[in-house]
């Protein structure tokens, strides 16, 4: 059976109660780097987001959930993008917002039960993530949990006025 709860956290689908989470998270510029985000979020804009978060991966090609403590406190958000089903792949993402919460297995429990769910109830055959080459910590963890290095794009992200390499790692279910 495929569950979205771990021993330390869950996944859930976004609520209209996450809308200052989400405005805490969009608009912190240390995390703008990795998010791809230029611009602030208003909380307008957050609402019709959150709005329209219920809409199906199907449709969107795109799932957010929420990583919640036991105690059902929002830790951090984990990311499916790309979502292709006729190729039967897509990537992922995840952010911890809480540095007192990381390195303490949050990331590994919710990478695994997302991909647990992406390859046994969604069918992939393939998910990817892609990470900046400086993020060690992140690397260590995707290949920890059998991610695989594929590939480095040269210069792929650009913050302020430095280009960075980012690693493109990838997990098969065989």
């Amino acid at each position: 059976m495929v569950t979205l709860k771990g021993e330390q956290i869950y996944l859930r689908a976004l609520e209209q109660s996450d809308l200052d989470f989400l405005y805490s998270l969009e608009n912190n510029t240390e995390v703008w780097e990795v998010s791809g985000t230029v611009t602030p979020y208003s909380k307008d804009v957050l609402q019709l987001y959150l709005d329209s978060a219920h809409r199906d991966i199907y449709d969107v090609k795109q799932l957010r959930l929420v990583i919640c403590s036991k105690d059902h406190k929002a830790v951090g958000l984990i990311d499916v993008f790309d979502f292709d089903p006729n190729h039967n792949r897509a990537g992922i993402g995840i952010i911890v917002l809480d540095e007192g919460q990381r390195n303490k297995g949050i990331g590994s429990e919710a990478i695994t039960l997302l991909c647990n769910y992406l390859f046994n109830v969604l069918g992939l055959k393939q998910i990817y993530a892609n990470i900046l080459e400086e993020n060690s910590p992140s690397l260590h963890l995707f290949k920890k949990l059998g991610f695989q290095e594929i590939g480095v794009k040269k210069d792929w992200v650009r913050f302020k006025d430095t280009y960075k390499n980012e690693v493109l790692l990838q997990k098969i279910n065989y």
